[in-house]
């Protein structure tokens, strides 16, 4: 297997699993359709295309800088009878940074990962008024499983949230439930169709974990007895 890794980072994000009405929230992570949404865009498939070889893939999320959840208020008219629509209420994830990671067939993710270096379609951080802020590819990891690419990669929080928060000795991850195992919790986020005439999502298990963060150093470990060795 190989994994292809995202670095997705911008000043707004918004990833949502679920929306009622007027009401668009955002979860706390990036959601495993809106990532294959993205590489299905930079591959120029189209909405109604057949996505079950990327729904096959095994997907997980680094939490590197968490980002802080706003609010905004929209207002919009129609073009034609200038009558205006609903109020819409959206949350988004500012000044947030993650690590995302798909994990599969060699073959399917060399090509994923060209498409993201030269995309068909621009890639957007969940809503099209979310553009990343940097380069979304971060390479492919070869003969690896998804947690060791995602401990692997260096830890891509900015500067300045480094130098107020100091540097996190652990990372969060999010990753697809293994088969068999018992969810931490679920989320509507796994695609089944894209086809804005019935789009379809089924329900995906995320286990969570952690990693050691790859930027720090471990620490020395102290044998009081060492000396001892030596007389």
């Amino acid at each position: 297997m190989s994994v292809l890794l995202l670095r997705l980072a911008g000043p707004l994000q918004a990833w949502g699993s679920a929306a009622r009405f007027a009401r668009r929230t955002t979860e706390n992570a990036p959601t495993k359709s809106g990532v294959l949404g993205l590489l299905a865009a930079a591959e120029g498939r189209e909405r109604d295309a057949d996505l079950s070889d990327l729904t096959e893939l095994r997907y997980g999320v680094r939490v590197d800088q968490p980002g802080t959840r706003i609010r905004d208020f929209q207002t919009a008219h129609h073009f034609d009878s200038d009558k205006a629509m609903p109020l819409s209420e959206r949350f988004y994830l500012a000044d947030a940074v993650f690590v995302a990671a798909v994990e599969g067939d060699p073959a399917l993710i060399g090509r994923l990962d060209e498409a993201v270096r030269a995309p068909v379609w621009l890639p957007y951080l969940g809503r099209r008024s979310c553009p990343p802020s940097q380069p979304l590819d971060l390479g492919v990891h070869d003969d690896a499983d998804i947690v060791t690419a995602l401990g692997a990669v260096p830890w891509q929080a900015s500067d300045w949230y480094r130098h107020r928060h100091g540097t996190s000795p652990e990372l969060a991850l999010l990753l697809d439930c293994p088969s068999g195992a018992s969810p931490d919790q679920s989320f509507r986020d796994a695609p089944i169709s894209f086809d804005p005439r019935h789009r379809r999502y089924g329900l995906r298990g995320v286990v969570a974990d952690r990693v050691p963060n790859p930027s720090v150093e471990p620490a020395s470990v102290h044998d009081p007895t060492s000396a001892l060795g030596a007389v």
